[in-house]
This record gives C-alpha cells, structure tokens and sequence, in this order.
C-alpha cells in the first residue's frame, strides 16, 4: 500500500513539475521533492543523515544536501521500488569507474528533453535534427543518443539522421537544407564539429549549430572562445550554441551564444563554496556547480557536480573548468 502511495505521490509531483510558473513555485516544490527522497531514497536518506539533517531542518532550498556526484558512481540512487527501465552510463577509459544513473520512468527524462527543447527553441517538429555524435555512438547507455534519437524520430523529417564519419554527406545535407531555407539543428561534439570545418566552409542561416563539448581523447582541449571562433567561422553563423547535461541528470540547460546557460523553469544552479562543500555562496563568485534538477524525481533531485563555475544574479550560469581528480575539497562524506 505504502508504494502505491509513494507512486501516485511521484505522479502528482511528475505534472506540477512541468507547470512551474514562478519561483515561488519553484522552491516550494524543490521542498516537497527534497521531502519524498529523503523518505524514498535510501543513500540520500544515509547521506542527510551523517550531515544531520532532517526534513524538520529544511525551510529553504538553500539548506538542502546536494548529493556528490560520485554516488551514482559507486551506489544505485533511487527514490523508487520500481525496476529501472534504462540504465544510462557515463564514458569513461578502461577499467575506469562510470556512473550509472537508474532510470525507473523512462517518459519522464523524454517529458524533460522535449519540454526543454521547446521551452527555449519552440516544437522540435520545426526542426531537421542532424546528430553528429561519434564519440557517444561508438558506446552503449548514452542519455545523450537516446535523446538525440528521439528528437530525430519526433522531427519527423525524412532527413533527420546521426551521422559517425560521413561528413561528406552531412556537408552535402546541410547546403541542401539551407538551400531551400530549412530550419535545422546540428547538434554534436565539438571533435567532430572540427573535422567538418576543417574539409569544409559554410554560410548557414537556417541551421542552429549546438556543440556538446568535449574532445573525448580525440583533439587538443581548447578554451570555449577558441572553439566558437572555429566553429562561427567555419559554419558562417554568429553564435554557436551550447548544450549542459549529463548521464546524473534528466535535463539540459542550453546557450545561444557566449558559453552563458539557462536552465528551464524546472532546473536550477546553485554555486558551493570550493573549500567547505556544504557552504553554498551568492551570485557571481566562482564555485562547484550544484544542481536542482527536479526532472531526477526516482534518482536524486540535488546533486554536486565536479564542475567549477559561476551564476549571475538572474540564475544565468557559466562553466569555468573543473575540479581535479581529487574528491571534491571539504567534503569526507564521500562513501557510505
């Protein structure tokens, strides 16, 4: 009886979710979330629980946990009896550890990515979706390629497709969409964004042109303006836009130009203190990234990225870098 009513609970939460309208909303929804994971979520629970707190300690989304990262590393975050439907798992080199975030609702991460995508870009069917993303094809369990898939599949655009190492026929694509004035997205990794500048030159004006960083191994890492410049110049477009997610969460935060990311109403991002992990700091200082992703309702909806960065005062955030190999600085409670 009791799951029955932890699930119908998780449906209630699932609409009010995508129907937030203010702030307000906002924090008192990330309140009652924090509520239902601290009573459905064994590891946060333990995890609230060496930092004693408790949800009676709980009156702001300031005084939240973040859970580190890591844990979904080593320790399956769930706040859900039901079994996973999708296990999706981070790239890594061999023998590394990579995390593996338990998906129990599968439509729940589609209702975020298509509802994040028209929150910022309108219906995704105005679009030709063309995903170059070698790096994430060549492995299995990539939150990255299910999304992009189902984009494709929900474009419904006969020329929407991935693409591993035919740029040529992507090159020969994209002329032909521009040609007749066709909305497109490409969005990809920014290795491979590169080789198709380098054999080739365009002057798009109908084409959203969305990295995804990382090298994965395959080039020289460069600083994001350096990138862009490449990018802005080989594509003939003014901006080059950005997308921030990963295997941990359900939702994406996107730019349209200048590395600065907006999340959609149901996202937020929090700066942590780089020396004392549990001191969340005020706009515009550099910290660890933490995020409120309410979308993460059955895994964890506040976790502690390794990513360094800065939010302005109107919740704009930027990436800066990243934290070394190192465990996240002012934090033992690393393991359970």
């Amino acid at each position: 009886m009791l799951f029955y009513f932890a699930y119908f609970c998780s449906m209630v939460k699932q609409e009010a979710i995508f129907n937030i309208k203010s702030n307000t909303e906002f924090e008192n929804l990330a309140l009652d979330v924090f509520k239902f994971q601290f009573k459905n979520n064994p590891v946060y629970r333990s995890f609230c629980d060496l930092l004693y707190k408790h949800p009676s300690d709980i009156i702001r989304i300031e005084d939240i946990p973040f859970l580190p990262i890591q844990f979904f590393k080593t320790h399956h975050v769930v706040s859900s009896l039901l079994p996973p439907k999708k296990i999706f798992t981070s790239s890594g080199t061999t023998g590394s550890i990579t995390s593996k975030h338990l998906v129990t609702d599968v439509k729940l991460y589609e209702r975020s990515y298509l509802e994040g995508f028209k929150h910022f870009y309108n219906a995704i069917e105005d679009y030709v979706v063309l995903a170059l993303l070698p790096s994430y094809l060549e492995r299995d369990g990539s939150s990255l390629v299910y999304m992009a898939n189902d984009l494709i599949l929900k474009s419904k655009q006969p020329e929407s497709g991935f693409y591993l190492n035919n740029i040529e026929d992507l090159a020969k694509t994209l002329n032909s969409l521009e040609a007749r004035g066709q909305k497109t997205l490409l969005i990809g990794v920014s290795f491979a964004l590169l080789d198709v500048v380098e054999k080739f030159q365009f002057s798009l004006k109908h084409t959203i042109v969305m990295e995804t960083g990382g090298m994965k191994g395959r080039r020289k890492e460069m600083i994001r303006q350096e990138l862009h410049e490449i990018l802005k110049t080989g594509f003939g477009v003014t901006d080059i836009h950005s997308e921030y997610g990963m295997t941990e969460l359900l939702s994406q935060a996107y730019s349209k130009g200048n590395g600065v990311f907006e999340c959609p109403p149901w996202m937020k991002v929090l700066t942590r203190d780089t020396e004392d992990a549990l001191t969340l700091q005020k706009a515009n200082k550099t910290g660890g990234i933490n995020i409120i992703d309410l979308a993460n309702l059955n895994s964890c909806a506040f976790v502690a990225t390794q990513d360094l960065g800065k939010v302005n005062d109107n919740g704009w955030f930027e990436i800066i870098g990243r934290f070394d190999n190192s465990d996240i600085r002012g934090c033992n409670l690393m393991a359970l």
